[in-house]
């Protein structure tokens, strides 16, 4: 895996390709593409340069939830040709700097930047006064490359991580693949729960999820599960997923995410899983009592059933994710 760096532990010198890139869709890429292509022939590290935590967290004080945190995303830099991933601490500090001083003191000192690719709508320093024409004219004084990439559309408009999340909030895991042009996942440990959802003939693995991860809608989900710390594609297990209150069990319950392994009875206690959750089985609503719960719990798991099979999942024949366990909520950071 390629390795997560401070800009005081970059090598050096650089070809960067700078910012956010949640999500990594075909807008981002193309911009990493750009700085891949011409790093060998000038004998610079290919670099992402992103900013933690997002900017708006520290001037605005708005929670931003990640498409991808930063862990998960050195994976799906590393086959793009990407040889470290930068994060620049972003602070008070960093963000009263002007486009000229951001240019000298990060680009130029600490990355020591010879190349730098962004997004047609890229903008940096204080009250994001600097533009590309702003960042081109530094930079050639510096005897710096700009490469700038022109905004990707589709038939749906402009790429943006801002539609994934809106497909994610939606429940319409489809539609986001699609605009990441992979599966969303997400990973968690699975922490000791009250063994309520045992009780009721549905185990459930409790996910201890990272609280800055951006999550999809709540509800109940067909998924595929892995064990994590096998690259992948492993042995993916068919499983369902609730994600959301328990309102049947405990309406005052936080917001919890569980997994029921279909047709596998595994000792997952302590075990790192990553979740693709494939489609929105049915929103999170309130029966009239635990029989009622669970006969649509076997509901879910018909159905769940149905969705996964065809694709060749292991383990299929059992039964779905419940409302009955106790899930921890989501940490925040």
């Amino acid at each position: 895996m390629i390795p997560l760096r401070s800009p005081d532990e970059a090598s050096r010198p650089t070809a960067i390709a700078l910012g956010s890139f949640d999500g990594l869709h075909a807008g981002h890429r193309a911009v990493i593409a750009a700085v891949v292509e011409r790093a060998a022939a000038r004998g610079l590290v290919p670099t992402v340069v992103s900013f933690w935590p997002h900017p708006r967290e520290v001037l605005f004080g708005e929670p931003r939830l990640r498409l991808d945190l930063p862990a998960e995303k050195l994976d799906l830099l590393e086959p793009l040709g990407i040889d470290q991933l930068v994060l620049v601490p972003f602070t008070p500090a960093l963000a009263a700097l002007s486009p000229e001083a951001f240019v000298d003191q990060v680009l130029v000192q600490q990355l020591q930047a010879r190349l730098v690719a962004v997004g047609e709508n890229f903008r940096f320093g204080a009250g994001r006064s600097g533009n590309i024409d702003t960042l081109r004219e530094l930079a050639a004084e510096r005897g710096m490359e700009v490469l700038v990439q022109p905004i990707r559309n589709d038939s749906g408009g402009r790429l943006s991580s801002s539609r994934i999340r809106r497909s994610l909030a939606e429940g319409d895991l489809q539609d986001a693949a699609v605009l990441l042009e992979r599966p969303y996942r997400f990973s968690g440990r699975v922490v000791r729960g009250r063994g309520l959802g045992r009780e009721l003939g549905w185990p459930t693995a409790n996910l201890q999820v990272d609280g800055r991860k951006f999550l999809p809608r709540q509800g109940v989900y067909a998924a595929w599960v892995w064990l994590q710390g096998e690259r992948l594609p492993g042995e993916r297990l068919a499983a369902v997923m609730n994600l959301g209150p328990q309102p049947t069990v405990d309406p005052t319950a936080p917001s919890a995410v569980e997994v029921h392994l279909l047709g596998r009875r595994l000792d997952l206690e302590g075990a790192a899983l990553v979740v693709e959750p494939v489609a929105l089985l049915r929103q999170q609503q309130r029966f009239a009592g635990l029989e009622a719960l669970v006969a649509q719990i076997g509901r879910d798991a018909a159905q769940a059933e149905a969705l996964l099979c065809s694709a060749g999942g292991v383990g299929i024949g059992q039964a779905p994710a419940d409302e009955g366990g106790n899930g921890p909520q989501q940490q925040n950071p």
